[in-house]
C-alpha cells in the first residue's frame, strides 16, 4: 500500500498514514453490509458498521447534514447546530431526507467538529484506516446560506483530527475543492459521477490515481461505465453500483468493478 509522509500536509503530524491501494477493486456498502468478493481490496462502509478483516477499510461518517434516523437525536442534543432558514424552517436535502448542518461560524463548525470527532475516533478503534466526510458540497443545497469556504474550514477541522489519530482522510464529491486538497488535508477522492458530470480529470489533476470513482445505473447507464473504464480504467478504481447501494441479495443490487 501506497505511504503518505504527513509532513507534506502543513496541518498534519510528523507521521506516516496509510493509503487505500490505487486502482484495485472497491466495494461501496454504504447501503448495508455483505461479504464482499475474495478480489475487493477496498471496502467503504458507515461507521455503524464493522470493518472486513484482511481489507483496507473506509468508514463513511455524514459530516455535513444528519442521517434521516438521526434526525430526533440532533434535534433534542443540538438544534442549534441544525441550519435554518430566516423563517426558522429547517433546511432540508429533500432527495435525501436529512437536515443541514450549520457550519457558518467557528463556533459552531468547533461544536460540530467534536461530535464527528469523536466519530473518527470510535471508527479507527473498531480498525478502520480512512474516513469519509460525506456531503461535503452541502453548500450547494444551503438556500444560499453556506458557503465553500464555510465547509471548506469545516472539512480542515476534521482532516487535522483525523490525522492526529493516524486515519486518512477523502475528499466526497465538491470537485470545485479539489484544488484546495492539500490546505484542508484531504488524502485521496471519492468522486461520485465524475463521468456524468466531466469532472474526473479535475480530480486526477489534484490526487493522480488516488481517485475512487462511483458510477450509478440511473444516471448514464451501462454505456456511462464502459467510457469510464476506456478513459480510465486501467489508471482508476471505477465501480458501477445502484443508486442505494444496496447489500448483495437484495431486488436491485447492482456491483461491477474495472
Amino acid at each position: 500500500m501506497a505511504a503518505l509522509t504527513l509532513l507534506a500536509l502543513g496541518a498534519a503530524p510528523a507521521s506516516a498514514l496509510t493509503l487505500p491501494p490505487a486502482n484495485k477493486p472497491f466495494d461501496y456498502q454504504i447501503g448495508g453490509v455483505y461479504n464482499p468478493l475474495t478480489n475487493v481490496a477496498i471496502v467503504d462502509r458507515d461507521r455503524s458498521d464493522p470493518p472486513v478483516a484482511g481489507k483496507y477499510n473506509v468508514c463513511y461518517v455524514n459530516a455535513f447534514q444528519t442521517q434521516p434516523d438521526e434526525i430526533n437525536w440532533w434535534k433534542a442534543s443540538h438544534p442549534d447546530l441544525l441550519l435554518r432558514s430566516s423563517s426558522g424552517a429547517y433546511v432540508k436535502d429533500g432527495d435525501w431526507g436529512e437536515l443541514l448542518l450549520d457550519t457558518r461560524t467557528a463556533a459552531k463548525r468547533t461544536a460540530i467538529a467534536a461530535i464527528v470527532d469523536g466519530w473518527i475516533d470510535r471508527c479507527g478503534a473498531a480498525g478502520y484506516r480512512a474516513i469519509e466526510p460525506d456531503n461535503l458540497d452541502s453548500w450547494t443545497r444551503s438556500q444560499r446560506l453556506l458557503t465553500m469556504a464555510e465547509n471548506q474550514a469545516m472539512a480542515a477541522l476534521l482532516a487535522k483530527h483525523a490525522h492526529a489519530v493516524g486515519l486518512a482522510i477523502a475528499q466526497k464529491n465538491a470537485v470545485e475543492l479539489a484544488p484546495a486538497r492539500t490546505t484542508i488535508g484531504f488524502d485521496f477522492a471519492i468522486a461520485e459521477e465524475c463521468e456524468v458530470y466531466d469532472e474526473c480529470d479535475d480530480y486526477t489533476a489534484a490526487y493522480g490515481n488516488q481517485v475512487f470513482e462511483i458510477e450509478y445505473a440511473d444516471n448514464g447507464g451501462q454505456a456511462n461505465f464502459d467510457a469510464a473504464c476506456r478513459a480510465r480504467g486501467a489508471t482508476l478504481s471505477i465501480v458501477y453500483r445502484d443508486r442505494d447501494v444496496l447489500p448483495l441479495g437484495e431486488p436491485g443490487y447492482l456491483y461491477r468493478w474495472c
